[in-house]
């Protein structure tokens, strides 16, 4: 908890402090936009909160008396809420709408780990939300430089379709990540 907590936190504050550094990153289609490195970082919590999924054995918490898998969902929307409300806290204090991006994105992509979790264990997932950020910024432009729809994590802080999209990635990723019952997708080499 103190990692997860310090991480998060740590996210929100240290992107605020980077503010408005671009990343270049090449554009498949459309035109290129801005690209921050506060949308990448804010990975990092829930990069933390897959970290810890993947200490535990997985079988033993599919046996436990305990449902280990709601504790770990309300851990991840503990997560979304506490990045989103120190997003808030900073906006409030210092009216700078990359708060408002960092706590949604935070969200978002914390979202997604629960989401993927379940589904594909914790190394597949690392790899599908590191790659995410990118495939959004490669192919997430349309006309004129502004982001598409889909692209979520590339909308400014007003865009009601980013923040309703995020919100939506963490409701369903804490259900997902309740509720599901079987073992994620394993890749073996049969040799």
């Amino acid at each position: 908890m103190p990692v997860v907590a310090a991480a998060t936190l740590g996210t929100v504050a240290i992107g605020l402090a980077v503010g408005n550094i671009e990343l270049p990153i090449p554009v498949l289609t459309g035109q290129s936009g801005q690209f921050l490195l506060a949308h990448l970082m804010t990975l990092i919590p829930a990069v933390t909160l897959l970290y810890g999924f993947g200490r535990s054995a997985s079988q033993t918490e599919h046996v436990a008396l305990r449902s280990v898998r709601s504790w770990d969902s309300a851990l991840g929307v503990c997560i979304a809420v506490t990045g989103m409300l120190a997003a808030l806290a900073s906006y409030l204090v210092l009216e700078s709408e990359l708060a408002v991006v960092l706590g949604r994105n935070l969200a978002g992509y914390v979202g997604l780990a629960l989401l993927l979790h379940p589904l594909l264990g914790t190394q597949l997932t690392s790899g599908a939300l590191a790659a995410i950020p990118l495939v959004l910024a490669a192919s997430g432009w349309g006309p004129g430089g502004s982001p598409e729809p889909w692209a979520w994590l590339l909308h400014p802080a007003d865009s009601a379709i980013a923040g309703v999209t995020a919100a939506g990635v963490v409701c369903a990723g804490a259900a997902t990540a309740a509720l599901w019952s079987r073992p994620p997708l394993r890749i073996t080499a049969h040799l």
